[in-house]
């Protein structure tokens, strides 16, 4: 058998495979072209801004039955494709385009790399408002910070190494750092050595110019709490869902040291327990601190730093939930996570948390999570990724509360302990008005103050009040722009994956 027949035999079979898994991140079903190439155009657009695709004309994206492509009009439906992309595209996309025949049908593959000129849009509706990319089986429009990242991207440059204008650069923050990285390495064992100034620039903490020492956006993040956005919010949820809060905090300065704020308040308001081992008693958490680390300094390093959303962890009675503006960078898909691979956002905040021991070979934090759970005994971790964040959910095992009573004694003991670190425990029940105005929002999250004060019979002014009380608590995020963006429901766990056209 000759190498051409048997590539022919493997493509066959890889279409066969993709026709019953259905629609994915890099692939996506057309039984017929739709009369406007702007249908299309989209998916090949949100292809060249991730990781690459391929469109298949001639396959049902709801039945994955073939029904391919007239061979009469085969030739000119492919001519017709190519012109469509290089007249709608900017930048240039040059796709593969080829027929395939299967079981006796031809279907037309339409293979899209991933495109190193970020960001790509249709040319007929501008940058703004063309840009797409592919978050699942769907292609979305990209939010303005996603838009910035893009062109980040195309421009291979990370925003944590970028000079931060106007802010200044002191000795005493300077040395304060110095320390700090100082000590974070020995913590770890790490080779002792002295930390200073000279190491923060070759780290590209610090730039050298004309003479001058110049703060970067990442020297901003580790000495300071000088970005609005730079904040870890913590709360713990009666129940299963954010309708009551009975704790809530909300930490900002230096990066890391939100990080070690963040694993203490969730060590606080979980269950400590006690297991004997030989003739010696010891202490357990219900879940393991070395995956609630790795959970929230993974959102520190991964996180989108042009969204000014900030990190949630949240603490339900079945589950630990921490969540990372930001979805999967680069195109990296869920099954390249699963299998240990790893693109780097922020290249300056991962060079020092490796320099400080935080992080270990890059792309094993998932794998790390993932042993920890099960060396616990606990049900396998979830990661979602959404339009614009990315979610990680460790599952806590409430047998272990049947089985000690004594673990919710010692936890609490542990929580009066660290309660002058603590706000008070308080139980916040959301009033009607907002429980309403959620609730609207869940249907239709891109309804205004306005048509919500329609629909509730209130005052617009009213309604303004409730919705900043909401985002305060955190049960409302706000995405994109005043005009064109959307609220975020924090609590809903389902996302439309319909691509709208």
């Amino acid at each position: 058998m000759t190498q051409e027949i048997m590539g022919k035999l493997r493509s066959e079979r890889m279409v066969k495979d993709t026709m019953f898994s259905g629609e994915s991140k890099n692939i996506e079903y057309k039984v017929t072209l739709p009369d406007k190439s702007e249908k299309y155009m989209k998916t090949i657009v949100a292809f060249a801004n991730t990781q690459g695709g391929k469109l298949i004309v001639g396959i049902d994206d709801k039945t994955h039955q073939i029904v391919g492509v007239e061979n009469d009009i085969l030739f000119q439906l492919m001519d017709g494709i190519a012109n469509a992309v290089s007249d709608s595209c900017v930048p240039q996309i040059i796709p593969d385009i080829e027929p395939l025949t299967i079981d006796g049908k031809t279907v037309i593959i339409v293979s899209v790399e991933a495109g190193k000129n970020r960001p790509y849009y249709l040319k007929s509706k501008g940058k703004d408002n063309g840009t797409y990319i592919r978050v699942a089986g769907t292609s979305r429009q990209a939010f303005p910070e996603k838009i910035k990242e893009l062109e980040m991207e195309g421009a291979r440059i990370s925003w944590d190494e970028l000079t931060c204008v106007g802010y200044p650069v002191s000795e005493d923050s300077t040395e304060k750092l110095c320390q700090d990285i100082e000590k974070f390495r020995k913590k770890a064992g790490m080779a002792e050595h002295s930390v200073k100034k000279e190491q923060l620039i070759n780290w590209k903490i610090l730039k050298q110019s004309e003479g001058q020492l110049l703060a970067t956006n990442l020297y901003a993040l580790l000495t300071s709490d000088y970005f609005t956005f730079s904040k870890t919010q913590c709360a713990v949820f009666k129940g299963t869902d954010r309708a009551v809060f009975l704790d809530k905090r909300e930490f900002i300065g230096p990066i890391y040291t939100q990080i070690e704020e963040a694993v203490d308040f969730v060590l606080r308001n979980i269950r400590l327990g006690a297991m004997i081992d030989g003739l010696v008693r010891k202490e357990k958490y219900e879940l393991p601190p070395e995956a609630i680390r790795e959970m929230i300094i993974n959102a520190h390093c991964h996180r989108n730093l042009l969204d000014e959303s900030c990190i949630q962890v949240a603490i339900y009675d079945d589950r630990l939930e921490v969540t990372s503006p930001g979805g999967l960078y680069n195109g990296l898909t869920y099954e390249e996570v699963m299998n240990g691979h790893s693109k780097i956002r922020n290249k300056g905040i991962a060079n020092i948390f490796s320099q400080m021991g935080l992080v270990e070979a890059w792309g094993s934090g998932i794998k790390r999570i993932f042993n920890a759970a099960e060396e616990y005994g606990l049900p396998k971790p979830k990661f979602q990724e959404f339009d614009n964040m990315f979610r990680v959910e460790l599952f806590r095992n409430n047998s272990m509360a049947m089985a000690e009573k004594k673990f919710g004694e010692d936890s609490e003991k542990v929580r009066r302990k660290d309660g002058e670190d603590s706000e008070k425990t308080q139980i916040y029940e959301l009033p009607d008005t907002q429980k309403r105005i959620v609730e609207l929002l869940r249907s239709d999250k891109q309804l205004s103050a306005k048509k919500i004060a329609e629909q509730l019979g209130l005052g617009s002014r009213s309604i303004e009040k409730n919705i900043k009380k909401l985002k305060t608590l955190g049960f409302l995020v706000r995405h994109g722009s005043p005009k064109n963006g959307y609220w975020e429901v924090t609590e809903c766990e389902a996302e439309n994956d319909e691509d709208a056209e």
